[in-house]
């Protein structure tokens, strides 16, 4: 306290003229418009450069929420785009049923390989999410995998860039099916086999995920037709498949719940059981 005694001492002159400024400098204020507009301004624009700022700090702290609130919005849009009702009398080519908003997991890659022959993919949901093995995986370019493994919060998926990786996928425009595989030398083209020769097939065209799976709904996107071989001593094509997808870079994906998977398994079981 004596040194606050002392510093007001010191610089009692200082102090009585700054006070008497203010002194001044209010009574001006205050008498002229002109003066009290002007500090006005000031004023705000000082505190709205202050706000602006602060503004942006919270939107950048908020970032992930709203980020994953789009995600969720977007995942909830999907569904409804999957169940939309045909108005025609065949449904239209690019129409997925059957997928309600219950079947429809959001889920974040965490890890992603590519770079050898057997890729996997870490997702940050599992068991506790509902996630089991052999359901589908995707996002809104086409398809990324199958479930592999699960734990109570993490599933690893086959990557589509996995040599043991076989999706049952067909021609759009044709509807002739074949088997999805990976070949290990490009991350960017898969190779749909055993298409019948007597396909009609143009570079260009869209491959999709076939009817035949019980994983993937039918549908969904792949890919387009970049070169088509014919597989030697036989009657069937090779085809080079361009991806949609950047399997290099992914961050959320769609876990999909097998549709009737678990019926169709136990049927094909009994089915099995008789014959034997």
């Amino acid at each position: 306290m004596q040194q606050i005694f002392n510093f007001i001492i010191r610089n009692s002159n200082r102090l009585l003229f700054l006070l008497l400024l203010g002194i001044s400098l209010g009574l001006t204020i205050q008498s002229h418009s002109y003066h009290r507009s002007r500090v006005i301004n000031s004023a705000n624009f000082l505190s709205g450069g202050v706000y602006e700022r602060i503004n942006r700090v919270n939107e950048y702290l908020n970032l992930r929420a709203e980020n994953d609130e789009l995600v969720l919005e977007n995942a909830r849009l999907k569904s409804l785009l999957f169940n939309k009702e045909d108005t025609s009398k065949m449904p239209l080519p690019d129409t997925i049923k059957g997928v309600k908003p219950a079947d429809i997991i959001v889920s974040k890659v965490i890890h992603n390989s590519y770079n050898s022959h057997e890729n996997f993919i870490t997702l940050n949901s599992g068991r506790n999410e509902g996630v089991k093995q052999d359901m589908g995986v995707i996002n809104s370019l086409g398809i990324v995998g199958v479930v592999d493994n699960t734990s109570a919060n993490y599933s690893t998926v086959v990557s589509i860039l996995n040599m043991k990786s076989q999706i049952n996928a067909k021609i759009k425009k044709s509807n002739h099916f074949g088997s999805l595989t990976w070949n290990g030398k490009n991350t960017g083209f898969v190779q749909l086999e055993d298409v019948p020769r007597l396909a009609s097939i143009r570079k260009g065209d869209t491959i999709v995920t076939g009817g035949q799976s019980v994983i993937f709904p039918e549908g969904i996107n792949i890919g387009t037709v970049d070169k088509i071989f014919i597989k030697t001593g036989t009657s069937y094509y090779v085809i080079n498949v361009k991806l949609f997808n950047d399997m290099t870079n992914l961050g959320h994906v769609y876990i999909i719940k097998s549709k009737g998977r678990e019926e169709l398994i136990n049927l094909e079981n009994k089915s099995k059981e008789k014959d034997e």
